[in-house]
C-alpha cells in the first residue's frame, strides 16, 4: 500500500469530449461554437438532458527512487465538477506502475450535466469547455478514489478515499 499511496497522479489529457452531441476537440473559446452547436446544446438544456462524454486521461508516476512496482487491481471513483459529486464508477484493470516510468490510466466518462448543474446554456458550455481542457473558466475538478491494490498479504482495498487529482481546468478570462 505504501508504493501506492507514493504514486503521484495528475490529469494528463481529455480526448473526445462531446456535449449534446457536440464535438468539443477544436473549440478553444464559446464563441468558436457554430450557431446549429449553441442550438443543439441550448435544445438539450430545454429537455433537461444534456449529456457530456469524454475519455479521461490520468498519468501515475511512480518515483523513480521507490524500489517498488506499484500495482493498482482496481479502482473504485468519483468525479466532482466544481465540488459537486456527479457520477461514480469503477476501473476493474490492474495497472503496474514501475519506478519513474509514468503510466497512462483511461478513464471513459458518461454523465448528464443537466443532472448536477441547473444553469443557462452559456454556462453549461463554459464548464463543458473548462473539463474537456479547451478553455472557459477556470473549474474545480477532482477525482476521488478507492483502490485495491496488491499486497505480500492478498489485494488490500483503501480503507476511506483519497483524492488523487484535484485541478483547476480551463483557462483565466
Amino acid at each position: 500500500m505504501a508504493a501506492l499511496r507514493e504514486v503521484e497522479f495528475s490529469i494528463d489529457r481529455v480526448r473526445g469530449a462531446r456535449l449534446a452531441g457536440v464535438s468539443l476537440e477544436r473549440v478553444q473559446r464559446p464563441q468558436e461554437l457554430s450557431a446549429l452547436d449553441v442550438a443543439r446544446v441550448g435544445s438539450a438544456l430545454a429537455r433537461g438532458d444534456v449529456p457530456m462524454e469524454f475519455e479521461l486521461h490520468l498519468n501515475a508516476l511512480n518515483p523513480a527512487d521507490n524500489r517498488v512496482s506499484a500495482r493498482l487491481l482496481q479502482m473504485d471513483w468519483t468525479l466532482l465538477l466544481e465540488n459537486r459529486e456527479t457520477i461514480s464508477g469503477r476501473i476493474d484493470r490492474e495497472f503496474v506502475f514501475e519506478p519513474g516510468v509514468p503510466a497512462d490510466v483511461p478513464l471513459f466518462i458518461q454523465l448528464d450535466l443537466a443532472d448536477f448543474f441547473q444553469k443557462n446554456a452559456a454556462d453549461l458550455i463554459d464548464l463543458a469547455l473548462a473539463v474537456a481542457g479547451a478553455g472557459g473558466a477556470p473549474k474545480q475538478i477532482a477525482l476521488r478514489a478507492i483502490p485495491t491494490v496488491q499486497t505480500s498479504l492478498g489485494p488490500v482495498r483503501y480503507p476511506r478515499p483519497i483524492t488523487i487529482v484535484s485541478v483547476e481546468a480551463g483557462r483565466q478570462p
